[in-house]
């Protein structure tokens, strides 16, 4: 039966961190290697800021649950706000506008559900897998 735990981050700046610290926290108890550990630190972070800089959410606050199962660690995020086109992320040039690309290129599967009532990301890191 999996595991779950609930964290629920107020968007102000750098609560990002108390997230990474959960997040690390469960893959240590999960035996992820520090590589892994790093990959699901910085593609919550970019989840995050992400949420708190775009959803424009009344409410201001960022829901994470992290799953934990014998095959891989899934971290849901999710944000009650204004939503997004996840197709057009990546069309944007520049320096910014990257952080979808950097969460696929660290986790094993990235699935993100978003319209005007907010969004849900959904990613998973298999035991094991390294990008």
């Amino acid at each position: 039966m999996p595991k779950e735990i609930n964290l629920t981050i107020p968007m102000i700046p750098n609560m990002e961190i108390a997230a990474t610290q959960t997040a690390e926290a469960v893959a240590r108890f999960m035996e992820f290697d520090n590589d892994q550990i790093d990959e699901v630190k910085i593609a919550l972070i970019e989840a995050c800021i992400n949420a708190f800089e775009h959803s424009h959410s009344a409410e201001g606050k960022v829901y994470i649950k992290f799953v934990m199962s014998d095959n891989d660690l899934k971290v849901v995020i999710q944000d009650f706000g204004q939503g997004f086109d996840p197709d057009n992320v990546n069309k944007r040039k520049g320096w910014r506008g990257n952080g979808v690309k950097i969460m696929r290129g660290l986790m094993d599967q990235v699935d993100i559900d978003s319209g005007p009532g907010g969004t849900t990301i959904t990613m998973v890191k298999a035991r094991g897998s390294q990008k």
